[in-house]
């Protein structure tokens, strides 16, 4: 394969980059080709030193992903990476997202129940103000307590789920790892 065939199949495998991304990782692989012809290999022999550039360009994608979820901890680059370890192979479809699912259920009713014991004395004064007959003091008393409640079950799933996203992050990095070559570097 020459040097520009494999440098356009690698920009498409590319495309959900970023363009400023796919530009630095082109030109590392245009140097990388120019070192090696100044070596003396052809140009089909160092595009086959680096494998399939499709393959490629899905490592260098999860990595981006990884990287961005790691700088900058929004739900929406927390997702992107996701897909993207999920997309390197069948394996980590089973392996990533079944854990995934369970974790993001705990973490989703957690918080739920966080916010509903929270609002429950807005609850009771709704029912109260429709239905004022049947107001006890207990029941505002309890959902007071639940209030209190909600608020520790909610500032210990601020915590919970700030710790998940860094364990996901580091099995993501080690996954990764894993599909590009073995423990060497762990």
């Amino acid at each position: 394969m020459t040097k520009e065939r494999f440098l356009s199949r690698l920009q498409a495998a590319l495309k959900r980059l970023p363009s400023e991304e796919q530009n630095d990782i082109l030109s590392d692989y245009e140097e990388y080709f120019s070192i090696g012809l100044q070596d003396g290999k052809t140009e089909e022999e160092i595009a086959a030193s680096l494998g399939s550039p499709a393959q490629l360009g899905r490592d260098l994608s999860v990595a981006y992903h990884v990287e961005t979820v790691e700088d900058k901890g929004s739900a929406s680059n927390f997702f992107r990476a996701l897909w993207a370890i999920i997309g390197l192979s069948f394996f980590n479809l089973i392996i990533v997202l079944g854990p995934f699912l369970v974790l993001a259920a705990i973490i989703l009713s957690g918080w739920i129940v966080a916010v509903s014991f929270t609002l429950s004395p807005i609850g009771v004064l709704i029912n109260t103000a429709i239905y004022p007959e049947i107001f006890e003091l207990f029941n505002l008393f309890c959902s007071i307590g639940l209030a209190g409640l909600g608020l520790l079950v909610g500032i210990t799933m601020f915590y919970l789920t700030a710790w998940t996203r860094k364990v996901f992050v580091r099995y993501f990095k080690y996954n990764l790892r894993m599909v590009r070559g073995g423990m060497k570097d762990v």
